[in-house]
């Protein structure tokens, strides 16, 4: 079977690169004059890290959400009107990540840090309902799937980012509370699924193989 979706692949890696992008705009060097010696350079550095957290975080976030992209398409093989719009819906709430970043850049050390996280948090809420429906729909039909692919192994697929959902609306509920902690449970989601992904992609290449 031919794969048919190169060209949703390719415009799909051009708007994470594009994403990635963005984030580095939130990333601001001194005024001119403004830094007098390298003190004042510690200084205004300092002042930033809320700016290098959220650019690590969202950083991650969205490389993770690539990798776990290029991943769900080596099983898609084909694809149909609803598949190529649910992968729409993907890039474009991976393109507006770029401004929750920023809102938590500027705003995470203030009154309203339980707001800017709980705007952070909701977007990936957002992006993993989307994968799921992604999956979804392209699991419902197995004649778009690769060839070969077993029903545990489409299982395991939909269990991966099924049970992300319920952790990010944990993290979403702290972020109104403690958004530390709400900023915590996301990183440690993101280390989960870059461990996991690895598992399920050698029990996809052996299920292959058989």
């Amino acid at each position: 079977m031919e794969k048919e979706t190169g060209r949703i692949e390719g415009f799909s890696d051009g708007v994470f690169a594009i994403a990635v992008t963005l984030l580095v705009l939130d990333l601001h060097v001194p005024e001119e004059n403004s830094i007098k010696n390298g003190n004042d350079l510690i200084i205004f550095l300092k002042n930033q890290w809320p700016a290098f957290l959220a650019f690590v975080l969202s950083f991650f976030s969205i490389f993770i959400m690539w990798v776990n992209h290029h991943k769900i398409f080596k099983q898609i093989y084909s694809r149909n009107s609803a598949v190529t719009f649910a992968n729409g819906l993907i890039l474009f709430l991976v393109s507006a990540v770029s401004y929750p970043t920023a809102l938590l850049a500027r705003y995470f050390e203030g009154e309203a840090s339980s707001i800017v996280v709980a705007i952070y948090t909701g977007i990936f809420v957002l992006i993993n309902l989307s994968y799921n429906l992604l999956w979804y729909l392209a699991s419902k039909n197995k004649e778009l799937l690769r060839p070969g692919i077993t029903d545990v192994a489409i299982k395991k697929i939909q269990n991966n980012y099924f049970y992300g959902l319920p952790i990010y609306l944990i993290a979403l509920l702290f972020s109104f509370w403690i958004p530390t902690v709400s900023l915590i449970v996301i990183l440690g989601l993101w280390i989960f699924w870059a461990a996991s992904s690895g598992k399920i992609e050698m029990h996809l290449n052996n299920s292959h193989k058989r």
